[in-house]
């Protein structure tokens, strides 16, 4: 079984691996090394059209990982005290969101945004005239659908979060005569901060490096993934190996930050926190 695990891993991350070694290559071509160098880094990070795309998945990294965890997380407090089977019906529409494929997700909002602005865009010409805006594909559409995708992932997140937190704090607060919403700032939010901040950062992550729902509703915008994808389609170069480490270092530093910020914490700690 070792050896099996082993074979396991080196299949999954070898290829990996062949990414981040041959992003040093010197040569022009991707699988041909040629010794060692560091020049395209500098060619990607002078290349407007690859910088341009980072900023657009920046800007929608960070507003995605914003608004879906203020909503999951109002949304996890709320199904908190649901009971039943209501409770049950919106645990099993979460889950399903997040087993439900991306291309699924994204052919859905497509049809969703479609729809709608076929709708309204009509109805703006008829009320302001010709000078009305128009409603189309762009950054807040992916930021849409990248909240919708996250959402799913936030309230379980804070939920489980929520179950494990201590009550009798929450009773004592109570018993000192303290407000709901004292009670809630001073007691349940610095509790509940950790799985927060793991969910902004699991938020940010899965959305700077999702590319299948941002294909379906980018429009003419493009994202750092939709940009290495039409590049690939050229052909693969050191260039675009030296993004693709780029994007997988931030990635996986994000989510061991998001796994440590999960840990369970020590009973100092949680004294701590309770104070």
């Amino acid at each position: 079984m070792r050896w099996y695990a082993g074979a396991i891993y080196v299949f999954l991350y070898l290829p990996i691996a062949l990414i981040v070694i041959f992003s040093f290559n010197a040569g022009r071509y991707a699988m041909d090394w040629q010794g060692f160098s560091i020049e395209w880094y500098f060619k990607a990070f002078a290349n407007p059209f690859a910088m341009k795309a980072l900023r657009t998945s920046l800007v929608v990294a960070l507003w995605t990982a914003v608004l879906a965890t203020i909503i999951g997380t109002l949304a996890a407090l709320g199904l908190e005290r649901v009971r039943g089977w209501l409770r049950q019906t919106f645990d099993a529409l979460i889950y399903i969101a997040i087993m439900v494929p991306g291309v699924v997700i994204g052919i859905a909002t497509l049809i969703a945004f479609v729809t709608v602005f076929d709708l309204v865009n009509p109805a703006l010409a008829a009320l302001i005239g010709d000078s009305a805006p128009r409603l189309a594909m762009g950054l807040p559409t992916v930021i849409g659908a990248h909240v919708l995708f996250n959402l799913a992932v936030v309230i379980l997140i804070v939920r489980s979060r929520l179950a494990s937190l201590d009550r009798t704090l929450i009773e004592a607060s109570e018993d000192l005569y303290a407000t709901p919403f004292a009670t809630f700032r001073q007691v349940v939010l610095p509790l509940l901060a950790p799985a927060i901040l793991a969910s902004f950062l699991l938020s940010f992550t899965f959305s700077f490096e999702d590319f299948i729902i941002a294909f379906f509703v980018a429009g003419p915008d493009s994202t750092l993934p939709i940009y290495i994808f039409s590049s690939i389609r050229r052909g693969i170069t050191p260039e675009v190996n030296a993004i693709g480490t780029v994007v997988l270092v931030v990635s996986l530093t994000l989510l061991i930050a998001a796994q440590f910020l999960l840990r369970e914490r020590g009973p100092g700690k949680r004294r701590g926190a309770a104070a």
